[in-house]
């Protein structure tokens, strides 16, 4: 059977450089896990996780799980090695092909404990930064199947088809000889690109679900679980390669059931969980702020240099006002010393009768007993003063208004009403008027 189109094999898979030889299937492997480090450190830092940590975990697990997976090819397909006509030696040729994704994923997580263990970060977590990234790896990992022309399907006569290499074809049971069903046979089911395209699409599938429903504490790597084993029960069924099979099912069917199962439950099981996960502190870049000086920033903390720096235009505030209350204030400051000889003319009234002062000025505060000692100078002041009787305005000062002239005229008058004893004598009076009212207007 040669159908007209097909998909053909590579004609080698491997190249040396001198002495070195490159093989396309250790090649594949390491692009696969090149791209799950990579998709796995972005959706790790979208988590608020430290970056380069899957780089370090990936120290532990990638060796962990390559030895995983070569002993689940090698217990599960142990005829090849150690049974009849086996060679034990084989099992080391792990260039060759053989690794089995059930126990690179078992015992690649016991190498992601003991990493995340050493940072201090939830395995969980991690696992689902990872679990799109591991489906990309095994999508890329596949192709190493195709250059080595292995596990392939059923015959098949299609477009899509893979033709495979005369000595790649199965062989018989025991026997050096091809089968005799498959010796005319060129082409087959390209089982490889069918779950190279199916693991692409898982990882499409847990990116997309983990941004819908914020997938966390292990559900998305349960996602990637359930959704991979569905695609590889069907997938493992179109193989011929030899296997062991178990009530009619390779052995890789009931694996992929199992854990099928357990993925599902886990995710029924964790459906409302919630809650911080345990990726570790991120380290703060040289600008950054660190959290403790970032709350100590806030208003009202008095370790903070900025918020006493806040405070100063409010305590300079009041300092201005009063300056500028005290200029609009002036004119009452004058009238209040307009006013201020009301309160001292009963002090300086006694005086012409060359009296005692009253009892009231003694009682006065300490202010009062100084003007009674200024007023000698003051009177000589006030006589000359006195002198242009009809000009007011010198006696008020030249802040004083006409307003200002009339107050100072009443307490006159009050103070001629309280020394009336001696009206005989008018002329002495206004004196004694004048004598005191200037004392206090000329300052």
């Amino acid at each position: 059977m040669h159908p007209v189109a097909y998909i053909p094999s590579p004609s080698q898979g491997v190249w040396h450089l001198g002495p070195v030889p490159l093989r396309a299937y250790a090649i594949m492997i390491i692009l696969g896990i090149v791209a799950a480090v990579w998709l796995g450190e972005r959706r790790w830092a979208a988590k608020g996780g430290t970056p380069g940590v899957i780089i370090d975990v990936a120290v532990w697990a990638v060796p962990f799980g390559l030895v995983g997976g070569r002993l689940y090819h090698v217990v599960t397909d142990y005829q090849r090695y150690f049974g009849e006509g086996g060679d034990p030696v084989r099992a080391l040729e792990i260039w060759k092909g053989g690794l089995g994704i059930w126990g690179a994923v078992a015992l690649g997580a016991v190498g992601a404990i003991i990493g995340c263990r050493r940072r201090g970060i939830s395995v969980l977590a991690l696992g689902d930064a990872v679990a799109p990234g591991i489906a990309l790896a095994q999508g890329i990992g596949r192709w190493g199947n195709y250059w080595n022309q292995e596990l392939y399907g059923r015959p098949l006569d299609t477009f899509w088809a893979l033709k495979i290499d005369e000595n790649h074809r199965p062989m018989l049971d025991g026997g050096p000889g091809l089968d005799p069903k498959y010796a005319d046979v060129a082409t087959y089911h390209p089982t490889f690109l069918y779950e190279s395209l199916w693991c692409v699409g898982v990882a499409i599938l847990v990116i997309w679900a983990d941004r819908r429903y914020k997938l966390t504490h292990g559900r998305a790597f349960a996602l990637y679980v359930a959704a991979y084993t569905v695609g590889r029960g069907w997938i493992e069924a179109l193989r011929i390669d030899d296997a062991h099979h178990v009530l009619g099912l390779r052995l890789n069917d009931w694996t992929s059931i199992v854990v099928f199962v357990c993925a599902v439950a886990y995710l029924y099981m964790a459906r409302g969980r919630t809650g911080p996960e345990n990726v570790g502190a991120p380290v703060a870049a040289p600008g950054d702020v660190p959290v403790a000086e970032e709350s100590a920033a806030k208003p009202g903390t008095p370790d903070d240099g900025t918020a006493e720096t806040a405070a100063e235009p409010a305590d300079e505030a009041p300092v201005v006002e009063p300056a500028a209350k005290d200029e609009a204030a002036k004119p009452e400051a004058a009238e209040d010393e307009a006013r201020a000889p009301e309160a001292g003319e009963p002090e300086a009234a006694p005086e012409p009768d060359g009296g005692e002062p009253e009892a009231t000025a003694v009682e006065e505060p300490e202010p009062a007993p100084e003007t009674a000692e200024e007023d000698p100078e003051p009177e000589a002041k006030a006589g000359e003063a006195a002198e242009p009787e009809g000009e007011p305005e010198p006696v008020a000062g030249a802040d004083a208004e006409p307003e200002s002239e009339a107050r100072s005229e009443a307490p006159a008058g009050e103070a001629a009403d309280e020394a009336g004893e001696n009206e005989a004598d008018g002329a002495a009076d206004h004196d004694r008027v004048e004598k005191g009212e200037p004392v206090k207007d000329g300052k």
